[in-house]
């Protein structure tokens, strides 16, 4: 691989474990974080925010245009910026949750991003996490791993996550959340035949995160990074 290093790709389920996991890795191996799903949070929040509908036109194709999205190292804090304002956490709340599915579904928007997250990572040296990363972003991944976990343990993780930045939101109200998307993404076509062949499956149900995130290192150390 010489200095250019591996391109690692995580795919996961909602509440897996995968961003929190992929940030760690990349740390680890001192690649890049590319969090594809914070770009489609940023797109959704900036479209809110300016009341353009989920539907393709010329409104959301001058907003996708004028939008700079800037995904920080992990040594600057990983802080998403989107126009130079850190939107790190309003692209969290349940409100975006709820709705960048809208979004994300779009050959528009889809397109813009792909484009996007495929020249952040053509240099390789980096860990990308997204629910199509390893099929249509980098379907010439050295390493493609899917992270699963069942209901119970992703709604428990998520609710700890969001009660730790003060988020009031129930456990059951963050279970049925996650039971959405995940019916939401089952149904969802990514444009890709099929999952890779190569792809390698990590439940982390019973994984701590430094367990998860050292299986992880190991198999890129495997593949020479």
């Amino acid at each position: 691989m010489g200095e250019r290093g591996l391109t690692i790709a995580i795919d996961g389920v909602v509440g897996s474990g995968k961003t929190v996991t992929a940030q760690l890795v990349a740390a680890g191996l001192g690649y890049r974080h590319l969090d594809t799903g914070a770009m489609y949070r940023a797109v959704t929040l900036a479209a809110i925010r300016a009341g353009v509908a989920p539907e393709p036109g010329a409104e959301l194709t001058g907003l996708l245009a004028g939008l700079e999205i800037e995904l920080e190292s992990q040594d600057r804090g990983g802080r998403v910026q989107l126009n130079g304002e850190d939107v790190t956490e309003a692209i969290r709340l349940p409100e975006i949750s709820r709705r960048v599915g809208a979004y994300a579904d779009l050959p528009l928007v889809r397109r813009d991003l792909v484009a996007r997250q495929q020249r952040l990572g053509a240099g390789g040296g980096v860990v990308a996490e997204g629910r199509d990363i390893a099929t249509v972003v980098f379907p010439g991944a050295e390493l493609k791993v899917r992270m699963v976990a069942d209901l119970a343990t992703r709604a428990r993780r998520r609710h700890g996550e969001l009660a730790a930045k003060g988020l009031a939101v129930s456990l059951g109200e963050v279970a049925e959340d996650i039971r959405r998307r995940d019916d939401e993404d089952a149904a969802r076509d990514y444009g890709a035949a099929g999952p890779p062949t190569d792809l390698v499956v990590l439940d982390t149900t019973d994984l701590t995160l430094e367990g998860q995130v050292e299986r992880i290192i190991a198999l890129a150390r495997e593949r020479g990074a």
